[in-house]
């Protein structure tokens, strides 16, 4: 059974630390469904890209060939996927206050032995909304994430300190990213493992990476990002389709 709703407890260290982790939230059978159809997607993705797709979406840092990084927007195109985030939608209400909207949503594959690491960064310099404080991002572990495969690593408290500033490399236009360099290490930097069918939350502005896949197993995730009804996206480093836009309604989960 889903997670229905936060606790006043966990709502209250989620809002002091930025981020929030829940084990066994999803059953085993949910998370094998949707691990199965990642396995086909990818598939079909790879059976079918164009060089373009292929120079954005294949992992390169990877020693195992022809592997995906990611694959976008799998709760507007995959029944199994967007059932995962209706399943969430009265823990997201919860944190809003209201209704939520997922606008965008990423199936994270990090394949074994070198899968690929993600910088620092704040979820909400790629996404501009109006309202900085209504945006959460449900990070759904297909795997389970240690520190050896390549968990989320948060910095507790940062999403107090406003954005910082981003900048990308020349070759990597997808990698925006936070030079501690220059904003200075102000916070405490935490790993944050999760068992499988668990669920990190993380506010729209906490600093977060991702490190290298050091083991021989995948450490695939969903990360599916959500802002309240109310809020928009008014100032976005790239570009979000609303056709991918899915209300987050409890009552639509069991009708997927």
């Amino acid at each position: 059974m889903a997670l229905k709703a936060l606790s006043s407890e966990q709502i209250a260290r989620y809002r002091d630390d930025g981020y929030l982790v829940v084990n066994d939230v999803f059953t085993p059978e949910t998370i094998d469904a949707a691990v199965a159809d990642a396995s086909l997607w990818q598939q079909s993705f790879l059976a079918g890209m164009s060089e373009k797709e292929r120079a954005w979406y294949v992992d390169g840092s990877t020693a195992v060939p022809q592997q995906l990084r990611k694959l976008d927007n799998p709760v507007a195109e995959r029944a199994p996927f967007r059932r995962l985030a209706l399943e969430l939608a009265g823990v997201v209400e919860g944190v809003f206050g209201e209704p939520g909207l997922c606008f965008f949503s990423q199936l994270f594959f990090k394949p074994p032995q070198g899968g690929g690491p993600k910088p620092i960064h704040q979820d909400n310099f790629y996404f501009g909304p109006r309202d900085q404080e209504q945006m959460v991002t449900c990070w759904i572990a297909l795997d389970e994430a240690t520190v050896e495969n390549g968990c989320l690593h948060y910095w507790k408290g940062s999403h107090r300190g406003g954005m910082a500033e981003h900048f990308a490399p020349q070759d990597e236009p997808f990698n925006l990213q936070i030079d501690l360099a220059r904003t200075g290490e102000r916070f405490e930097k935490v790993p944050a493992p999760v068992a499988r069918g668990g669920v990190a939350f993380h506010h729209g502005l906490t600093y977060h990476q991702s490190a290298n896949n050091l083991s021989k197993r995948y450490r695939r995730a969903m990360a599916v990002h959500c802002m309240a009804a109310s809020n928009a996206l008014v100032n976005p480093a790239m570009a979000y389709d609303e056709k991918y836009f899915v209300p987050l309604r409890a009552e639509a989960a069991a009708a997927v």
